[in-house]
């Protein structure tokens, strides 16, 4: 007879991030156009991935997150769009000018 209890298994910090590359703060505002200062408030406020630490007083953000982030960004600009985009009512009720 076989033992099929299976064992819990534990993802490491390190298998959490196998195949997730690590962006330096460099790297972070040349990807997003964000400065220095504007990444630390959207982490403050909860507006921006958080950064891990990778030693020392060093820190690195995970891309996957990042990329998530500007992905996030480019939808809320295309629902945007579709609330501001005009609709015919709105087109044919606006006032023309008259000529004198």
């Amino acid at each position: 007879m076989t033992d099929t209890t299976h064992q819990p298994t534990f993802k490491t910090v390190n298998q959490i991030a196998l195949g997730n590359r690590l962006l330096r703060r460099k790297d972070v505002e040349q990807k997003t156009g964000k400065s220095r200062s504007a990444i630390y408030e959207g982490i403050r406020q909860g507006t921006f991935p958080a950064p891990v630490p990778i030693g020392g007083k060093s820190v690195a953000w995970l891309e996957e997150e990042v990329d998530s982030w500007i992905a996030h960004c480019l939808e809320a600009r295309k629902r945007q769009r579709l609330e501001n985009c005009p609709t015919p009512l709105r087109m044919t009720t606006q006032p023309q000018e008259q000529r004198a």
